[in-house]
């Protein structure tokens, strides 16, 4: 007879073979899918966020992509060779991988001339979501009612804000815009824009934020010298 930690077991088992099979019996097709472009494999942190469970189970990789990665791999320039031969090392890692299913396309639209338009051609045809570092390429797939994950602007919305009145120190690194105020950038890269601090340019001040702005390009924080 079997005891309560046996049983329990028994049960944790046959749930997880239940859950399983489930999945199993989805049909692929609607199956939430993401598309990875070049740009998004180079830059590598898709295996963090995939390891971390953020993404769909099925990523996608078009074999234009793979192509492209190979011509750039062969290149004779260095930096794009490194950068190339890496990206195709993280479709080695995912495919190795047992966080997530990954597929590569065969679909090459042979009409279309530019990736970027195929890859929007995919998306749509998958009915997929878009992984890509590439800003205009995901204005584009916006624009064309495609879902898109760019890691950039995700690191963008997680830094912590920084609240009227709280004092911030930070090494001013050169001159604003504006008459006297001087930029410097806090840990995590947001820029910094301290009134009165033209003048304190190599210098580390502390300085009370005013209000913080969100731009394309990020947040920035706006702030006054602190008196002393």
């Amino acid at each position: 007879m079997l005891n309560w930690i046996e049983i329990a077991l028994l049960v944790a088992i046959l749930g997880l073979q239940f859950k399983q099979n489930l999945r199993s019996l989805i049909p692929t097709r609607n199956r939430p899918k993401l598309i990875m472009d070049s740009s998004g494999l180079i830059d590598g942190r898709i295996v963090q966020i995939v390891k971390a469970g953020f993404t769909p189970e099925e990523l996608v990789v078009p074999q234009f992509i793979l192509r492209e990665l190979q011509l750039l791999a062969d290149s004779g320039d260095s930096q794009k060779r490194e950068r190339a031969r890496f990206g195709l090392d993280v479709v080695r890692d995912l495919s190795d991988g047992d966080y997530v299913s990954v597929t590569i396309d065969q679909t090459d639209f042979p009409t279309i001339k530019m990736t970027d338009d195929k890859l929007v051609a995919l998306a749509k045809k998958l009915r997929a979501q878009l992984y890509t570092t590439d800003f205009n390429l995901g204005k584009v797939a916006i624009l064309e009612n495609i879902a898109v994950l760019n890691v950039n602007q995700l690191a963008q919305n997680l830094r912590p804000n920084s609240l009227p009145g709280e004092l911030v120190t930070i090494k001013i690194l050169q001159k604003g815009q504006g008459r006297d105020q001087g930029v410097g950038y806090l840990d995590d890269g947001t820029m910094v824009v301290v009134d009165n601090a033209a003048s304190s340019i190599g210098k580390t001040v502390s300085a009370t934020v005013e209000r913080m702005h969100q731009t394309v390009a990020g947040k920035m924080v706006f702030a006054s010298l602190k008196k002393t």
